[in-house]
């Protein structure tokens, strides 16, 4: 372990330490933690999403910590102060599959020192990699947290598909053909993010960094008033383009020109107290020197075949382990899938304990509301460790 003492220019708690866990995977996992490994002190992990950090969690992880866990937080492949991944275009993106990015945190979690994880907590994407941990190493795995992107399991295995041939393309690339299509032609974000010029457009976008990263985390947020989301009927190009421009862009808009146009009045920053000016220049500072080619990435591999062929191996599987949900009320990520909260409470999770949608929270919901998500957070781990005693 390696220490990382500047780590968030000032704005961390001193009890929140920043280490390098070298070796792990072809990396060298650099992550936030709080509390210490012992006897009595369950280890929990928290899975940041994009275009976010181990230090997404700052609000998070020393108030659990003092519950009585060891709580670490790590930059996740592609992201942050971890090192060893490839931020090509071009790179191979085997190493970006869900099973590897599982690998990663298996790996990491043994490099800790640890056999047993007490709960496996992750945001945006990052609730993937936690979904995907607790479906293949319930052994390993006491519970699952997923927060504001329901995760939907694994992939069915190709069963009657010798004469349907769109079977075999990606839905996202199917629904942007109709997206485009439509009288205001429009287009999917993921699509968007998949595309060589992306990194490009929002690391050099007119504005500049800081404006980009403010105005897609107000866009996403409570903060943005007409972030009202409901359940979309279908998964078709008419139900999707009423979401809002994050996520349906206009056709010839780049990321940055979409969430420019809802950028924050400077009276909406100085208010904005779950992401201050210190706070922001974090991420600006890490996406500054990294880019955000190893997030986009992440979009990549999940819409490639190769991907989804891993994937299959674990079709019919399901999360057996304890697990909770927890996003914003006013959060259209948990929508952007039509039915798939629906799936994951019904299908995918055996034991789906709890649903929480926390009122004036946006996509960021453990950044925005903090408190409400720990009492959550807490309550769950309360009641799995209660179910597991003998």
């Amino acid at each position: 372990m390696q220490s990382e003492d500047n780590y968030g220019n000032g704005t961390l708690p001193s009890q929140i330490r920043s280490n390098v866990c070298k070796g792990v995977n072809g990396l060298d996992i650099h992550y936030l933690e709080a509390g210490f490994k012992g006897k009595n002190k369950p280890l929990i992990v928290l899975l940041h999403g994009f275009p976010e950090l181990s230090y997404s969690w700052r609000k998070i992880i020393l108030p659990l910590s003092e519950s009585g866990y060891h709580v670490v937080a790590p930059d996740q492949r592609g992201f942050g102060a971890t090192t060893g991944w490839d931020n090509s275009y071009v790179s191979n993106l085997s190493s970006y599959y869900q099973v590897n990015l599982v690998r990663d945190i298996l790996g990491f979690v043994s490099a800790l020192g640890y056999e047993k994880v007490a709960s496996i907590m992750g945001h945006d994407s990052g609730a993937a990699v936690a979904g995907w941990s607790g479906l293949i190493r319930p052994d390993v795995y006491d519970s699952v947290v997923m927060m504001s992107a329901p995760f939907t399991g694994a992939p069915s295995l190709p069963f009657d598909t010798s004469t349907d041939m769109k079977k075999d393309k990606d839905p996202v690339d199917l629904i942007n053909e109709d997206l485009a299509s439509l009288p205001r032609p429009r287009k999917h974000y993921q699509h968007y993010y998949r595309t060589p010029t992306a990194n490009s457009d929002i690391t050099n976008s007119r504005a500049g960094l800081a404006a980009f990263i403010r105005a897609y985390y107000h866009h996403k947020s409570a903060d943005w008033e007409n972030n009202n989301p409901f359940p979309l009927s279908s998964w078709t190009a008419e139900e999707l383009a009423k979401m809002p421009t994050y996520y349906i862009m206009d056709l010839k808009d780049t990321m940055a020109e979409a969430v420019a146009k809802h950028m924050p009045t400077s009276q909406q920053i100085a208010s904005c107290k779950w992401l201050s000016e210190d706070e922001l220049r974090v991420y600006v500072s890490e996406y500054g020197r990294t880019g955000f080619q190893g997030g986009l990435n992440w979009y990549r591999s999940g819409g490639s075949e190769g991907n989804k062929r891993a994937l299959e191996l674990f079709s019919g599987m399901k999360i057996q382990v304890p697990a909770m949900f927890v996003a914003g009320q006013q959060d259209w990520g948990i929508y952007q899938k039509p039915g798939s909260i629906d799936r994951m409470k019904e299908e995918v999770c055996t034991r789906m304990e709890n649903m929480h949608l926390v009122d004036n929270a946006g996509h960021w919901v453990q950044q925005e509301q903090p408190e409400a998500v720990l009492k959550h957070l807490i309550s769950f781990l309360s009641e799995v460790s209660q179910t597991q005693r003998p």
